[in-house]
């Protein structure tokens, strides 16, 4: 295989990148407080527009916001405590920062590995490895 046979297939197997800022948004938060629980209304839906694992998203906002939670059966997040929008969404995106876009071109592009134990995000736009957290 040449040179430019090798360079079609790479041309081909890279994923289609819209430059437009608008093409990832994560939704808004969509919180609301039941006595000492809070519901996050469109978890399940930030867990999809994100490409993660609801529980994967789950333990990260447990472990910053300190407290317990679970995923109820119609996919809402049930947060123990009261937590207001601003602070549960200034957590998603930290989420989006460590574990979502890629450090090295700032794209969304990616996916989490686990290799030898430790957790790796990979970017299917430029390739670079890095780990996660």
């Amino acid at each position: 295989m040449d040179y430019e046979d090798r360079l079609d297939r790479a041309i081909e197997e890279t994923p289609d990148i819209d430059a437009g800022g608008e093409r990832f948004a994560v939704p808004d938060t969509e919180v609301r407080v039941e006595g000492n629980v809070t519901v996050y209304e469109n978890f399940q839906a930030t867990a999809d527009r994100l490409s993660r694992d609801p529980e994967h998203l789950l333990k990260f906002l447990q472990n910053e916001l300190g407290t317990s939670a679970h995923i109820d059966e119609s996919g809402r997040a049930r947060l123990t405590g009261e937590f207001d929008a601003d602070r549960v969404e200034a957590v998603v995106e930290a989420y989006v920062e460590q574990y979502v876009t890629c450090s090295e071109c700032g794209l969304p592009d990616t996916r989490l590995e686990r290799e030898q134990g430790a957790e790796l995000i990979r970017c299917e736009a430029c390739g670079a490895r890095s780990s996660a957290g």
